[in-house]
C-alpha cells in the first residue's frame, strides 16, 4: 500500500490528534497545524504534501482565506485539498469548488474511519 504525506489544518487540537492517529496508524506521514498561517509557512518551505485536510472555521485565517492564498501563490499545485468542516451550507460548498478543492467532508456526519477512507479515495483517484 502506498504511503502519503498529509497536512491536517484545524484549530481543534482534539480533532487534529484523533485524525492524526488514524492516518499514522495506517502508515502515513502526518503534520498537524492549529492555524492556517502555520500551514502556509510549511507549504512555502517544504515539499507539498499529497493531501491537506482543511477546516473552514478557524481564528485568524479561515479555510477559504488559506485556500485563496494557496491558489494565488500557486503553492502545492499537486496537493489534493479536502475541506473537513462543520459548515455544510450550499454557499460554502460552491465557494470550495470554485477554489478547486478535491473533496468536502462534513465533520459532524463522518467518523474518523470515514474521513480516512474518503481521503484515501480522493488521493488515489487522482494518482
Amino acid at each position: 500500500m502506498a504511503t502519503y504525506r498529509l497536512y491536517l489544518v484545524d484549530d481543534d487540537r482534539f480533532l487534529l490528534d484523533m485524525y492524526a492517529v488514524k492516518f499514522k496508524a495506517a502508515g502515513h506521514e502526518v503534520t498537524a497545524f492549529q492555524s492556517g498561517e502555520e500551514a502556509l509557512v510549511a507549504l512555502r518551505e517544504k515539499p507539498a504534501p499529497d493531501a491537506m485536510l482543511l477546516d473552514i472555521v478557524m481564528p485568524g485565517m479561515d479555510g477559504f482565506e488559506i485556500l485563496q492564498a494557496i491558489r494565488t501563490e500557486q503553492l502545492a499545485p499537486t496537493t489534493k485539498v479536502i475541506v473537513l468542516s462543520n459548515q455544510g451550507q450550499e454557499s460554502d460548498l460552491e465557494k470550495a469548488k470554485t477554489l478547486g478543492v478535491a473533496g468536502y467532508i462534513i465533520k459532524a456526519s463522518a467518523i474518523p474511519s470515514e474521513v480516512y477512507s474518503e481521503t484515501m479515495k480522493i488521493i488515489e483517484a487522482a494518482a
